[in-house]
C-alpha cells in the first residue's frame, strides 16, 4: 500500500490545508474561478451556484445541514433574515472558524450554528433536517458510503439531499488529480456515478438525479416517507 504523501499545508482535512483556501477563492471569484474549474476539471462553476440556491428557497423554520461546510462557500445560498436553522458541520475547527467569518461578512451569522462533527457518525437525531447539502465533499470522506447513509438518517421524510463530488468514472483526464489528491490526504476513495445513486437509494432517497459537469457530479434526492 502506498503511504500518503504528507506535504506541509497540503494534506489533512482535520487541519486547514492550503487547497481549501484556494478552492474557496475560486468559488468566490466567478470569472477567474470559472476559468480554473473549466481548465482543471472541465466543470461549469455556475452549476455549484445553482445547486446552492436551493438553500435560499427553504421556508422560515427549516433546518439545514451543510456537511462539510469547509470555508462556507454554500452560505452564498443563505439569505439574511431567512429565519432558518443552518448547521455548518465540519471535522476541522479551522474550517468552522472560516465559515463563521464568511457568515458574518454575508450578514447571516445569526442563523448559522457551527458544529464540530464527523460525517461518518453525525451527532444529530434521525430526521432532524429538511435539507442536507454536501458540496464537493463526498470525494474527501474516507468512507463515502457510510457518509451517504448518515446523511440519509438525519434527513426527514420529504427532505432533500443535494451535493456534488469529483467522481471516479470520469476518464483519464482527471486520473492524475485523483491520484495526487489521495496520496496527499486530500481525497478519499470517492465513488462512481452508479455507486452514488445506489447509496442514495439505500439511504432512503427517491427521485434521484445525477448530472455531470466535467468530472463533477451533482446529485439530488428526496427522502421517502
Amino acid at each position: 500500500m502506498l503511504e500518503r504523501l504528507r506535504v506541509p499545508g497540503l494534506g489533512g482535512w482535520s487541519e486547514d490545508p492550503l487547497w481549501a483556501s484556494f478552492y474557496d477563492w475560486t468559488v468566490e471569484h466567478p470569472r477567474a474561478g470559472g476559468v480554473v474549474w473549466k481548465a482543471g476539471i472541465g466543470s461549469d462553476l455556475r452549476m455549484l451556484y445553482d445547486a446552492a440556491a436551493e438553500i435560499g428557497r427553504q421556508p422560515a423554520g427549516s433546518a439545514i445541514l451543510d456537511v462539510p461546510c469547509g470555508g462556507g462557500v454554500a452560505l452564498r445560498g443563505l439569505r439574511p433574515g431567512q429565519d432558518v436553522r443552518y448547521v455548518a458541520a465540519d471535522i476541522a475547527q479551522a474550517m468552522l472558524d472560516r465559515t463563521m467569518d464568511a457568515a458574518r461578512e454575508r450578514g447571516v451569522a445569526d442563523q448559522v450554528e457551527p458544529s464540530l462533527a464527523d460525517v461518518g457518525d453525525l451527532p444529530y437525531g434521525d430526521g432532524e433536517f429538511d435539507l442536507v447539502v454536501s458540496f464537493t465533499g463526498l470525494h474527501c470522506f474516507p468512507d463515502p458510503h457510510r457518509a451517504v447513509l448518515e446523511m440519509g438518517r438525519v434527513t426527514h421524510a420529504g427532505g432533500v439531499l443535494t451535493g456534488s463530488a469529483l467522481l471516479n468514472d470520469t476518464g483519464l483526464r482527471t486520473l492524475p488529480i485523483r491520484q495526487v489528491g489521495r496520496l496527499s490526504g486530500l481525497l478519499g476513495p470517492s465513488a462512481t456515478r452508479a455507486e452514488v445513486q445506489e447509496w442514495m437509494a439505500e439511504a432512503g432517497y427517491t427521485d434521484i438525479t445525477l448530472t455531470m459537469s466535467g468530472a463533477i457530479g451533482y446529485f439530488r434526492g428526496i427522502k421517502a416517507a
